[in-house]
C-alpha cells in the first residue's frame, strides 16, 4: 500500500476528513517520526510496534558490477519491532487465509 492509497482509504472509511485533512496529518506524523529517529529517540506505538535505530557495523561489501571489495563505514538503520497486537493480528488473518503466501 502506498501512502496516497492509505490517504484514501482512510478517507473512504472515515468519511468526516477532507483527504487534504487527511494527507496533512499523515504528513505531519512521518515528519515528526522522521526527526524522531534521526535525533536517536525510541517511537512507541502501543498495540503496533516500535521504531528505533539499530547500528549497523562497518563491513567490507561488494560492488555486484565489478565483483571488487567496498568498504563499507558502519551506519545506524532505522528499525521496527511489532507489537503483540499487531503480531497476533497478522497471524489470525493468515490462519482465515487472508495472509501472504509466497
Amino acid at each position: 500500500m502506498t501512502k496516497s492509497e492509505l490517504i484514501e482509504r482512510i478517507v473512504t472509511h472515515q468519511g468526516l476528513l477532507s483527504s487534504k485533512d487527511v494527507e496533512l496529518a499523515i504528513k505531519t506524523m512521518l515528519e515528526q517520526m522522521s526527526q524522531c529517529l534521526a535525533t536517536g529517540d525510541r517511537i512507541e506505538i502501543r498495540g503496533f510496534g516500535s521504531f528505533s535505530l539499530h547500528y549497523r557495523a562497518p563491513r567490507v561489501g561488494r560492488n555486484p558490477k565489478t565483483g571488487q571489495s567496498v568498504s563499507l563505514d558502519g551506519k545506524f538503520v532505522p528499525h521496527f519491532k511489532p507489537g503483540k497486537e499487531l503480531r497476533d493480528r497478522v497471524n489470525e488473518e493468515e490462519e482465515e487465509g487472508f495472509g501472504l503466501h509466497n
